[in-house]
């Protein structure tokens, strides 16, 4: 069984089914923020989805970087456990790979219905 040291006490468990217990989890995340940063360079610095996801993830990395207790890594980036965390990042280097190819940036191929982006209608 994996296990993590975390305020000095092991984490046998995260508790949550199907989500075991990160072996290396700053390592890990420093890994996949490293590409999802480099998945985004693929993309318009003016794109939106570039500037907040760049912002987001400049930021967790910074903390992943500069603290080492796992708790306290939760506590700072308050989106739950260390494995979700990783969770998180594992999927936001799926969407951004997915942004890169789909280019929601550009202009639409044809004009889009009337009141398409009218809500409520």
């Amino acid at each position: 069984p994996v296990r993590i040291i975390m305020a000095g006490v092991l984490k046998k468990t995260t508790g949550l089914v199907g989500l075991a217990v990160a072996q290396h989890p700053h390592e890990r995340l420093k890994i996949l923020y490293t590409k999802i940063l480099a998945a985004l360079q693929n993309i318009p610095r003016d794109a939106a989805y570039r500037k907040y996801t760049e912002q987001s993830v400049n930021e967790r990395l910074s903390l992943v970087q500069m603290e080492p207790d796992v708790q306290r890594l939760e506590d700072k980036i308050n989106c739950g456990q260390i494995e979700e965390v990783i969770v998180q990042a594992e999927k936001e280097l799926f969407l951004a790979r997915k942004m890169v190819e789909w280019k929601p940036w550009e202009p639409l191929v044809e004009e889009p219905p009337p009141n398409q982006w009218k809500w409520p209608i």
